[in-house]
């Protein structure tokens, strides 16, 4: 089924008298269940299209639904309460809290999605996303103690505690050698499966494509190839 449809989604940038166009009407439709993959060199657009499917900017043109809605017709509250409940974040890297354990930092994920979940229902639902990412033996630890595939798994962990209909990954495995960027990506997989998520993820490894079920190419804000 469809979760995001993205309609002829345009962005201008103005700097001065100087306006850049940098997406130039992108259509896209993404299904539960898949990860979409988009590549192109730096500067075709393909960040800029992740953030404006994640109502992280608003677009200068065009419409992006999601589950039937039109968010570029919401104010800013009405976004902002879509990201913390049904979206999840993966970036380059993991930006954890140094001083709080691999268990807290998804505690404090819980608490800024709003959950109404009881504090025994969250310890629960920890311990399993970190077994679903291999991470409930570290539990305990501390990011510094941690591998970067480590901390990559737990940040996958923190981007799904609260069950989010979305995860954006944006260069999820550009700061990771291979091997441990063939497992995020392979847990990234199983979740988007498992869990019946919808992934848009950004990436210039190629690598990484096989893992995704549609790949789109960009380039100069427009799209060559899905």
């Amino acid at each position: 089924m469809a979760i995001f449809t993205i309609k002829d989604i345009k962005k201008t940038f103005t700097n001065g008298e100087v306006k850049e166009e940098v997406l130039k009407g992108i259509n896209l439709t993404l299904h539960e269940g898949e990860i979409t993959a988009l590549v192109g060199a730096s500067g075709s657009g393909k960040s800029t299209l992740l953030t404006l499917a994640a109502g992280l900017q608003p677009a200068s043109g065009g419409q992006v639904l999601f589950e039937g809605e039109n968010m570029t017709e919401m104010n800013a509250e009405q976004i902002r309460k879509i990201r913390a409940g049904k979206f999840g974040f993966v970036f380059q890297f993991a930006h954890l809290v140094p001083f709080l354990t691999v268990e807290e930092q998804l505690l404090l994920m819980f608490n800024a999605s709003e959950t109404t979940l009881k504090k025994h229902e969250q310890t629960k639902e920890i311990n399993r996303i970190l077994k679903l990412v291999e991470m409930d033996h570290r539990k305990r630890a501390y990011p510094p103690s941690l591998s970067g595939g480590e901390k990559q798994r737990v940040a996958l962990a923190r981007a799904i505690i609260h069950q989010p209909s979305v995860l954006f990954a944006d260069e999820p495995t550009a700061s990771l050698d291979s091997k441990r960027s063939r497992d995020v990506m392979r847990l990234i997989r199983e979740l988007t499966r498992t869990l019946n998520i919808t992934t848009l993820m950004v990436t210039h490894d190629e690598d990484m494509l096989s893992y995704a079920d549609h790949i789109v190419k960009m380039s100069d804000g427009l799209v060559l190839k899905e």
